[in-house]
């Protein structure tokens, strides 16, 4: 997922109460416990009570400031579920009260030739919730009803919000990992947390073989992938026991790339599925040849996230969730950065 260029925002209307968030200040800063008016919905946008909101890598990239250009004073988290609160003028797709989930696409122009060519997460005027939008770290939010998800009522809400991000990204991650001329058996996955312990419920639904690539020393880990039906699990430092069709890359680690080649058969991708990396170290073109991929994913597309979302209630995918209070705010982004829980890590508001 790479940001495109960041959009001064309009001033909104604000109700006279105020709401509760979580601010960011500066990059490296911790988050700051804020009163905020709570913003009245524009034209086209609709104001979200959240109930929940997912904490992601994504979010650690922009406190430490490897994503340049947020808008700042800034609310993150972009794995929203709430409940429409109040509706801008002339709106109908939603009504009040009615359960909603925000992912990080916020925004296009819908109308460059990317918006009309189903390539919308490429749009050059995009912005994204909790980068460019305030996010859902607060009490409150509003969010373009465009770019808005109806949500199953069957769900509890810190269930649903890893999906909005974490499980989209790995979908798209996923669609892109597959090969026309030959069907996708064997999957890799390097680093699982969020993204990989939901994406592997949809590969087994698929009948895909999962292989799972941990730390090395990460027994934990890959205990937690096996458990979840991974075939195999090991140390990143292992080849796998077989040849695999593709492999997802979720950690933002570039010295990954050369192994996950070299474990990949003739033909084979490698998605590299984060919005950010480390640089990718130089290695031989024997480990490329063959007609191997290596390809990244860019944010979602709102086809995407409704494919996704009527499967994940299918099947039904189960996220492993630890809560975390918004006002802890700091302390779950400590938690995520440390590795110290399984699955998910979401703030109940």
């Amino acid at each position: 997922m790479t940001p495109a260029g960041s959009l001064t925002p309009a001033p909104c209307q604000t109700y006279s109460s105020l709401m509760f968030a979580m601010e960011l200040e500066k990059a490296g800063a911790p988050l700051k416990r804020t009163a905020l008016a709570i913003p009245a919905p524009a034209d086209g946008e609709i104001l979200i009570k959240v109930e929940a909101c997912g904490i992601c890598r994504t979010d650690l990239h922009i406190l430490d400031g490897e994503l340049k250009r947020p808008k700042l004073p800034l609310v993150m988290g972009h794995q929203i579920v709430g409940s429409v609160e109040r509706l801008g003028s002339g709106l109908t797709r939603f009504h009040t009260g009615q359960r909603v989930g925000v992912p990080w696409l916020g925004k296009t122009c819908q109308s460059c030739s990317y918006c009309t060519n189903g390539q919308e997460n490429l749009c050059e005027q995009a912005r994204f919730t909790g980068y460019d939008i305030d996010g859902g770290f607060a009490e409150f939010t509003v969010a373009n009803q465009q770019f808005v998800f109806a949500l199953a009522e069957g769900y509890p809400a810190v269930q649903v919000a890893p999906l909005l991000c974490a499980g989209l990204i790995g979908y798209r991650s996923l669609r892109l990992s597959e090969d026309p001329h030959r069907e996708l058996k064997r999957l890799g996955l390097y680093g699982f947390g969020s993204a990989a312990h939901i994406l592997i419920q949809v590969a087994r639904h698929r009948d895909i073989e999962v292989y799972a690539f941990t730390r090395p020393e990460d027994e934990t880990g890959q205990a937690f992938a096996r458990k979840l039906g991974a075939a195999w699990a090991g140390g990143s430092d292992q080849p796998p026991p077989v040849p695999l069709d593709a492999a997802i890359i979720f950690a933002p680690v570039g010295s990954l790339v050369p192994p996950a080649l070299r474990a990949v058969r003739p033909g084979g991708t490698v998605v590299c599925g984060g919005i950010y990396m480390s640089d990718i170290p130089a290695f031989p073109y024997s480990s490329l040849w063959e007609e191997r991929i290596i390809r990244s994913v860019a944010n979602l597309t709102r086809l995407d996230g409704e494919e996704f979302l009527e499967l994940a209630a299918k099947i039904p995918v189960r996220t492993q969730v630890t809560t975390y209070p918004l006002s802890a705010a700091n302390e779950a982004l400590r938690a995520l950065r440390e590795g110290k829980h399984e699955g998910s890590i979401v703030l109940e508001v």
